[in-house]
């Protein structure tokens, strides 16, 4: 039984790296991938252009605008003379954000008055424009403070914030850890579900049919390839993640390979079960999208779980990615102890199990 098992192992390897398309999709693909995306798919909002109009233009408001043209998150400041001139800008597109001085900014300031900066968001990009208020809040906040030191009174609370785990907020350590959890289940998917079509779309899986080996060899000689190429990819991933985007690696490695194949066996599971469905490596690849695009949507990858319904949320805890996520962010980031890792890995035990499982029955009921 080993050594029919082995040869069909470096049957399959063999096949992976011989063919062109599997070869670039599954191997070389992925970790270029992860470079690519890191730095397009972030949170970060930079280079904005925005809007200003300062009817004021006396010294506190020119003060307030000295210290927005100044920050690096801006790239481009572009002054109207009226808000109508403003609003068809932020109509065309041309600016994210306005910001608007009414013509008593400075004589409210010198009567320590409240002087109000009017911000003007485009809508159509919520979430870009909420991050930039922010921007924008704190530097008037900032400034609110500096008057109130000059004046010599005593501040009022402010919060002082500490980002725990990645104290300089820097979104390519946030999002590297959920981007190498869903490259690396891409790769286990994709080898696992092209390597049945692909023998029934060359008409070669009739062969193995008719081979000594069982409906069961056949099974673990599709997974075990699938299982390495899978890792041999994250391996790489992990590298470029740790040497090449500067990602620090603060808890146990090992932990993480083990979660890691784990995690892997349970998508393994998910693409021999669509495998077992469809004949062309096409079919395959219409199913990969099919479960991948709700499975990634509904991992917290891009937004957080707990803002979901209550519903999904119970969901999300059926989804491999969701787990090894939260692992993998545990383990670059956080160093988290053994057994915060084991919360989130005895979970993807059990979804292997059902996977592999399923993958197997429906695997042995087409072949009959």
């Amino acid at each position: 039984m080993l050594t029919r098992l082995l040869a069909l192992i470096r049957k399959e390897l063999l096949a992976s790296v011989r063919d062109r398309q599997t070869r670039f999709i599954v191997l070389i693909a992925p970790p270029f991938l992860l470079l690519i995306y890191v730095f397009a798919i972030t949170q970060d909002v930079s280079n904005i252009a925005i809007g200003m109009v300062n009817q004021d233009r006396g010294r506190f408001s020119r003060e307030v605008v000295d210290r927005i043209v100044g920050s690096p998150r801006f790239r481009t400041v572009i002054y109207f003379e009226t808000v109508e001139d403003l609003g068809e800008a932020i109509d065309a597109q041309h600016v994210l954000v306005g910001v608007y001085f009414q013509e008593d900014f400075s004589r409210r300031v010198l009567r320590r008055q409240t002087a109000n900066v009017q911000l003007l968001l485009d809508g159509r990009r919520s979430n870009a424009a909420q991050i930039v208020s922010g921007y924008l809040y704190r530097i008037v906040t900032s400034y609110n403070l500096e008057l109130i030191d000059a004046a010599g009174v005593v501040a009022p609370t402010t919060i002082v914030s500490r980002t725990w785990f990645n104290a300089n907020a820097t979104p390519l350590w946030s999002a590297t850890p959920a981007l190498f959890a869903v490259l690396a289940s891409i790769v286990g998917f994709m080898v696992s579900a092209l390597s049945v079509a692909r023998e029934r779309e060359l008409g070669t899986f009739e062969q193995l049919l008719v081979s000594p080996l069982t409906p069961l060899e056949i099974l673990i000689g599709k997974t075990l390839p699938a299982l390495m190429i899978a890792v041999g990819s994250s391996i790489v991933m992990l590298i470029f993640s740790v040497f090449l985007i500067g990602v620090p690696m603060r808890g146990d490695l090992p932990a993480l390979f083990g979660s890691m194949i784990v995690f892997l066996l349970s998508i393994i599971g998910i693409g021999l079960f669509i495998s077992s469905l469809v004949r062309t490596q096409q079919q395959a690849v219409i199913g990969l999208f099919i479960y991948m695009i709700p499975a990634v949507l509904l991992s917290g990858y891009a937004t957080p779980v707990a803002n979901m319904p209550i519903g999904l949320q119970w969901l999300t805890q059926t989804n491999p990615i969701t787990h090894f996520i939260i692992i993998c962010k545990a383990v670059f980031l956080k160093d988290a102890p053994l057994s915060d890792i084991w919360a989130h890995t005895w979970p993807l035990i059990l979804i292997a199990i059902v996977t592999l499982s399923c993958g197997t029955w429906l695997f042995n009921r087409r072949l009959g």
